[in-house]
């Protein structure tokens, strides 16, 4: 495996695979607190260059986090397919580039060859795409998912109607609740984030939704972004939850930090089956977000968005009806500013559908991060352009318990109404039937929740 290149007279060695994949990376403000950035952009485009040129069988035999040391390695070698593993191995990173970029490769191509591709194979592959390579190959991938109604087709942009409140106060989040219905939002899941995490009020919220769900007979699922335990623990004392939630990273011991492991989430995922309300077969919900890891001290001098790539394969090894990453949440430390966000949104949407499991994007900032709200509706038009298959949206696009800046309800509908697509189908005929959608399109009685008090 060839580390060293020569540009302007000047010879570039790296040290390892972890050096070059670090270094190869575009500007990340989390790869510099972590002491793993190109020092110059010189460096970077040296590092994409050995990056390039590497088999994707030098990548496979030496692992950034051995197998015997961390079980998400062990995951994602475990999910692999030999024989079209086998088919590729000889590759360059540069070929799975061309590859994924080229006209006569489809859907259909795309997923197959996933199956072979471990996720620092991915994370390589996007290292040395522009951000319209990224937007072009993602949108290839038609990637769907069934809980309560399948999401994902082709024409449609799904979202998570998110009526977060910062008191969770039954009344005050059916008022959003109801808002973003009216604007056509919610085909992904009905999801709320709550203040308090105890099982008493994850049941209140779970049994709150699931009512207002099935009084208005909305076909779509609810969840609480409780953790893990919390929610399994309020299934089993009987609260309606069509899936499960859970925040998930990229190493052993950052998953370990946020109290949970591979054979926690296996077994929420068998009582989410056994027990849930939801219909399957996906009952999984995931979120990430690039920086994570070396928030919980636990990257191991890997790369954010390496480490964002390998959650992907964690991931998609328990089946989840959705992922997000939640991409400017964490802060400056790890995405500094527009930029940077904008990147990271479209790697981790590539790196996501390139894994095969149905992706979304919480397009989002905080108010402490060198962005604002034109850069995230920037950002929208272009996860729009490459097929997203669901967008968070909150109410005026303020998430009052998060303090964030997130998409609005009517952010979400202008994009749809914009690229010409729809909610998925299920949902789709719901709305038109409630009069919210016409034509394939909002109607005059759009964004009037007392749609809801007839």
């Amino acid at each position: 495996m060839n580390l060293q290149s020569t540009l302007g007279g000047i010879t570039y060695n790296f040290q390892n695979l972890k050096e070059v994949m670090a270094k190869a990376n575009e500007e990340k403000s989390g790869d510099r607190l972590a002491g793993v950035a190109a020092e110059t952009v010189q460096e970077r485009i040296a590092a994409k260059a050995v990056v390039s040129e590497i088999l994707l069988s030098d990548i496979r035999n030496n692992p950034l986090i051995p197998i015997e040391q961390d079980e998400v390695s062990q995951i994602i070698e475990g999910d692999l397919n030999e024989k079209i593993y086998g088919e590729i191995k000889n590759w360059s990173v540069a070929e799975l580039r061309e590859y994924i970029l080229s006209n006569d490769v489809g859907d259909r191509e795309l997923k197959r060859i996933s199956k072979g591709l471990s996720s620092e194979m991915i994370a390589a592959t996007a290292k040395i795409m522009s951000n319209l390579d990224l937007v072009h190959a993602a949108n290839k991938m038609e990637i769907l998912s069934t809980c309560n109604i399948t999401i994902g087709q082709k024409g449609t942009i799904s979202s998570r109607l998110q009526p977060n409140h910062p008191t969770d106060n039954i009344d005050g989040m059916i008022a959003a609740l109801k808002d973003g219905l009216s604007y056509g939002i919610g085909d992904a899941v009905i999801g709320i984030n709550p203040v308090d995490d105890s099982v008493e009020s994850v049941k209140r919220l779970l049994h709150a939704t699931n009512d207002f769900i099935n009084d208005w007979k909305i076909p779509t699922q609810n969840c609480v972004l409780a953790h893990v335990t919390t929610q399994m623990k309020a299934i089993e004392q009987g609260a309606p939850a069509d899936m499960i939630f859970q925040s998930i990273a990229g190493t052993e011991a950052a998953n370990r930090s946020f109290g949970i492991s591979a054979e926690l989430i296996a077994e929420a995922r068998q009582l989410a089956l056994k027990q849930g309300t939801g219909t399957g077969p996906q009952v999984m919900y995931f979120e990430t977000g690039q920086g994570s890891e070396l928030s919980a001290e636990a990257h191991f001098g890997i790369d954010q968005m390496t480490l964002e790539s390998r959650n992907y394969g964690f991931a998609r090894h328990f089946d989840p009806f959705i992922v997000n990453t939640v991409v400017g949440f964490i802060g400056p430390e790890y995405l500094y500013n527009n930029k940077q966000v904008i990147r990271a949104g479209l790697e981790d949407h590539f790196m996501g559908k390139m894994h095969g499991i149905p992706m979304g994007v919480d397009i989002c900032y905080t108010n402490h991060i060198k962005a604002d709200q034109n850069d995230i509706e920037d950002l929208g038009v272009l996860l729009s352009a490459a097929g997203v298959n669901f967008i968070i949206a909150t109410p005026m696009g303020d998430d009052c318990m998060l303090n964030y800046q997130s998409m609005s309800y009517h952010d979400v509908a202008t994009l749809l109404n914009t690229f010409g697509k729809t909610p998925a189908p299920e949902f789709l005929k719901w709305l038109e039937k409630m009069g919210i959608y016409e034509n394939g399109c909002l109607s005059a009685y759009a964004g009037d929740p007392t749609l809801f008090t007839r």
